[in-house]
């Protein structure tokens, strides 16, 4: 049994807390957050998705998107001088080409997941970017293992394990979702544990970072009990000094009630989970709330059956306009009730972790 809080290493890369910040996006995890967490000693991370919403005029999605991360990544390196990573989901049409632009950028690490990854290691031309999928289950990790030590002879340098209680896009169907005794972090942690044993050299190992419904350090012990080198969190740091997000958007998370958390049909093809509003109602009726579509930013979404356009429904809520979006969160929102700056919630977490694991 694992009772040490200790740095994490990643292919070589040296975290110095066991905490990867997850990605949020559209904006909500740029260089202003990212950089925090990185300073703190953990993991920051930009989140890719939607980035395209905000550039020069007369540019296409596409070139706007890869410009975008180009400089948000750029903006983040002059404000740390520690690792940092970019999440990018598998389901963005221009997947490849940002994942270009990151490589180009010799980010630290890329964390992939909304799909398998299964190509990425061939879409690397540096030998520097470490390369973390997402995963929710044991045959899922499996594959990417797999895949990736044939075609590519390598294996992913961690894997981040996420459970049903996660927040935004889930890899889970609804009624996964509705049953915790088959479907909990801790049984898909200890499922995918052995999977890379299967597949780790001797003497090696691959790092499992347990994600989706971490909130405390005591969620942090029990998790690095069972086997896990780090966690990973978003919710947790919405509410902090440093989170790109609008102020408003901030304030939904506290002030929403347990009831609040809701999960609905995302245009991505998956569930989501996110705070109700009157947007959230209104698109969980079937309303189509209007949009015009001139480019098509996710593989999955098809703008002639879909009711909203996500990717305005974020941007529009990033910016504060929560009329017109919604914020997506895990389970656990409610219980955050104050916005601290990044310092104090990385001291709380690594100091709570670290007592749960001495006391048991």
């Amino acid at each position: 049994m694992n009772k040490e809080f200790k740095d994490l290493l990643i292919g070589g890369l040296h975290i110095e807390i066991p905490i990867i910040q997850g990605g949020m996006g559209v904006r909500v995890s740029a260089s202003s957050l990212a950089s925090a967490v990185s300073n703190e000693g953990g993991l920051g991370v930009i989140a890719a998705a939607g980035l395209g919403e905000e550039g020069a005029e007369g540019e296409n999605f596409g070139t706007r998107s890869c410009v975008a991360l180009g400089d948000i990544i750029r903006e983040t390196r002059a404000k740390t001088k520690k690792p940092f990573g970019v999440n990018l989901m598998c389901a963005l049409t221009d997947y490849e080409a940002m994942v270009d632009v990151a490589q180009k950028e010799s980010v630290d690490v890329i964390i992939s997941g909304a799909g398998l990854p299964l190509k990425l290691p061939s879409l690397m031309k540096n030998s520097v970017t470490k390369l973390i999928p997402i995963v929710s289950s044991g045959r899922a990790a499996k594959l990417i293992c797999s895949t990736w030590q044939r075609r590519y002879k390598r294996l992913p340098d961690a894997i981040i394990v996420e459970g049903p209680l996660a927040g935004g896009h889930l890899g889970y169907s609804r009624e996964e979702l509705k049953d915790p005794a088959h479907f909990n972090l801790d049984d898909i942690l200890k499922d995918v544990l052995a999977v890379a044993a299967e597949f780790a050299a001797a003497g090696t190992s691959i790092p499992m970072i347990a994600a989706g419904g971490i909130f405390d350090g005591k969620d942090i012990a029990r998790v690095i009990r069972l086997g896990a080198s780090g966690v990973q969190m978003a919710t947790r740091f919405v509410c902090t000094n440093e989170c790109d997000a609008s102020p408003k958007y901030k304030d939904l998370y506290l002030s929403c009630a347990p009831d609040d958390i809701v999960v609905i049909n995302s245009p991505v093809g998956m569930p989501g989970r996110v705070i109700r509003n009157e947007f959230v109602k209104k698109i969980s009726t079937g309303e189509r709330i209007d949009f015009d579509c001139a480019y098509q930013c996710l593989v999955t979404c098809d703008p002639r059956k879909v009711n909203y356009c996500i990717a305005k429904a974020l941007i529009n809520a990033y910016r504060g306009d929560m009329d017109k979006g919604f914020a997506m969160c895990g389970s656990n929102a409610h219980r955050i009730k104050k916005i601290v700056p990044v310092k104090e919630l990385i001291a709380e977490l690594s100091g709570d972790a670290r007592r749960y694991l001495r006391e048991g």
